[in-house]
């Protein structure tokens, strides 16, 4: 028997490749999916199921392109109707994986369809869960993307998820493995662990959802507390994921066209497309095409994507470093961003020697900000709510990236002010959407808070945070 996990970190998760005899299944697998038919054909196995444990919000999974490339059959759980050829799993149905077997257990709460997957070995011992997001090492799935469609409340989809995970998943042995869908940095939940394997007996341990004498009133009310809002591309993830899609292998054919200056140009004016800049902030800030935005490769690049491009059929144009538009177009596939209009050859290299206007965004050191800051600059934190309420600079606003469109009234035009993120990346991307928004003043703090810290600064950390309540 073969348990793989192809953990994908920008994405924050885990898809799983299982071999048994000749055999294989694989569970939430991403859009790009040569990788899992190659592995297969290196070991002489067949593909045989595709398991999806419920439809995915934060990426476009590879079902739809797997089963056309192999004849896999796609199996999700109970409640779950697509458009395309796929098989509905009956709770505690078990599929044979070479020697092995796979027991769809029906978990609903984080969605109505969530199923966990139970992997039995070839003596009939429960292994592993493919837990999906049911069960996370730290958290559970936060129960409030499926309102609209389950026509319920967070309130009473979580006492759902609480019957899932104290009736089909706490009762399974302690040495049982648990394999879920993500880890730290996906929007899934909320206090996700930075490990990616577990087991039943650590998370009854660790996990604040888990927790054995917890009543379903407590855990409905830590589940749903704190959360804040999906990210605009969920709901439009979940529709690909369950209506199907094109194949990626168009996607990056029709993508991956390289521009001359004036073709990118030309593309640009007649489509009203989006410039976006994925080389590293440092290049960014030092030069780049007027109104383009900056979210780089180097991040955590498809989620913010997601985030802030509000609409998924937005044609894109791309200025990247050189020889990674490909894997730019595929990062971009990942969150059901296909259109893609082409590159600019030769980079923004080819865009100066052509005399073409390029902008820069000011950038200084912490300590210069603190020297700002005594004559009472305008400073602005682009930090997550949670960073922020651990330890902020005393009397700076918290503005998240996240919600920037919720804050654009606060950023002057007429006056220079300050943006600092935890090391760089972030701001620099908040910087340039308010500089293709008219906001010329922004300047960057460079290091972030980490370089604050570091600062005479004044901060306000949790302690006082919570005294001043």
């Amino acid at each position: 028997m073969i348990v793989e996990q192809i953990y994908t970190g920008c994405l924050a998760q885990g898809a799983y490749y299982v071999e048994s005899n000749g055999e294989v299944a694989i569970i939430d697998p991403l859009r790009e999916v040569q990788d899992y038919i190659d592995r297969a054909k290196k070991n002489n196995a067949k593909i045989k199921y595709i398991f999806e444990t419920h439809f995915h919000a934060d990426f476009v999974s590879g079902h739809v392109t797997l089963a056309e490339k192999t004849g896999a059959k796609i199996v999700f759980g109970p409640n779950a109707e697509t458009k395309f050829d796929s098989y509905q799993a009956k709770d505690k149905e078990v599929f044979q994986v070479g020697d092995i077997t796979i027991t769809a257990l029906h978990t609903p709460g984080h969605t109505m369809e969530s199923t966990t997957y139970l992997l039995k070995n070839a003596e009939g011992k429960d292994h592993a869960i493919f837990s999906g997001d049911t069960l996370f090492l730290g958290d559970v799935g936060r129960p409030d993307l499926a309102q609209k469609a389950a026509s319920m409340t967070q309130e009473e989809l979580a006492g759902i998820l609480f019957d899932s995970l104290r009736n089909k998943i706490m009762t399974l042995a302690d040495d049982v493995i648990v394999y879920p869908a993500h880890g730290a940095g996906s929007a899934c939940g909320k206090n996700l662990s930075k490990e990616t394997v577990g087991t039943i007996g650590d998370q009854k341990k660790t996990n604040y959802a888990l927790r054995s004498n917890m009543s379903r009133e407590e855990f409905i009310k830590e589940v749903t507390d704190g959360l804040l809002p999906p990210p605009a591309y969920f709901p439009l993830n979940v529709k690909l994921n369950k209506e199907g899609y094109q194949s990626i292998d168009k996607v990056i054919k029709s993508g991956a066209r390289a521009l001359s200056v004036n073709d990118f140009e030309l593309v640009a004016n007649e489509t009203d497309a989006l410039i976006l800049d994925v080389r590293h902030q440092f290049e960014f800030i030092k030069g780049f095409i007027p109104q383009s935005i900056f979210i780089g490769l180097g991040g955590t690049f498809a989620p913010w994507v997601g985030a802030l491009i509000k609409d998924i059929e937005q044609p894109i144009l791309l200025v990247v470093p050189e020889g990674k538009a490909e894997e730019t177009i595929t990062r971009l596939s990942r969150v059901g961003f296909d259109n893609v209009l082409g590159y600019l050859e030769g980079g923004l290299e080819s865009w100066k020697a052509s005399h073409k206007e390029v902008d820069t965004l000011q950038s200084v050191s912490a300590e210069v900000l603190e020297q700002r800051i005594n004559e009472n600059a305008l400073v602005f934190d682009v930090r997550k709510p949670g960073e922020y309420a651990s330890e902020h600079i005393e009397n700076v606003p918290s503005t998240p990236l996240d919600f920037l469109n919720d804050h654009i009234a606060e950023f002057p035009t007429d006056e220079d002010f300050y943006l600092h993120c935890a090391g760089g990346y972030r701001s620099v991307i908040a910087a340039s959407i308010l500089k293709a928004r008219g906001f010329h003043k922004v300047i960057d703090v460079a290091g972030g808070y980490g370089a604050i810290k570091k600062t005479g600064i004044k901060r306000t950390d949790v302690v006082s945070c919570s005294s001043s309540k």
